[in-house]
């Protein structure tokens, strides 16, 4: 399975699903590999620096890290064409432009979306799954939930594999589904 590794290879699921377990499976016979970190640090949360710890320890200490901050297409940009990349994860990305305007989000959907495919090595993306029967309370939430998941379509539409992992359990979602048409 790893010797298929190509292009974009979408890794979606629910929280503590495995999905970066398998993101980080998929990459491990691809070196050179670059992970790229969205998330912001959050120095205050326990809890969150407890994750990050955990991530932390089950990387290869030879992969190179690389925190993204709000600007995911740059620093895709900064990495070397030779390196296979995993990033993990898309949540964050979006969390980082929820005050963005409807323009700018476009925007910066497009220069992501160029950025992927630009790439000659595989890139795994890790994207947290939204909105599975619940609606958000808030507007931030909603614009949340809406962005992630027609962000989470549009790569869809580029990626050469999308894997879900639900339970520990990963699903080959090429394999196995059949495309929603267009309407």
């Amino acid at each position: 399975m790893a010797e298929s590794l190509h292009g974009l290879v979408l890794v979606t699921g629910p929280s503590r699903g495995g999905k970066s377990r398998w993101a980080e499976h998929l990459v491990s016979q691809h070196s050179p590999v670059s992970y790229v970190a969205t998330s912001d640090p959050r120095p205050d949360d326990s809890e969150w620096q407890e994750r990050l710890r955990l991530h932390s320890e089950r990387r290869p200490s030879d992969w190179q890290v690389i925190e993204s901050g709000a600007d995911l297409s740059k620093a895709l940009s900064t990495i070397p064409s030779d390196h296979t990349i995993l990033v993990d994860a898309l949540g964050a990305f979006t969390a980082w432009h929820l005050e963005a305007s409807a323009v700018d989000w476009t925007q910066l959907q497009t220069d992501l979306i160029k950025t992927l495919q630009e790439r000659h090595r595989p890139v795994v993306l890790v994207i947290e799954e939204t909105g599975w029967g619940v609606v958000p309370s808030t507007a931030i939430g909603g614009r949340f939930r809406d962005r992630q998941g027609r962000l989470a379509l549009e790569l869809e539409a580029i990626a050469s594999a999308s894997w879900l992992v639900v339970q520990g359990r990963a699903l080959d979602l090429h394999a196995f589904g059949v495309a929603v048409p267009e309407p």
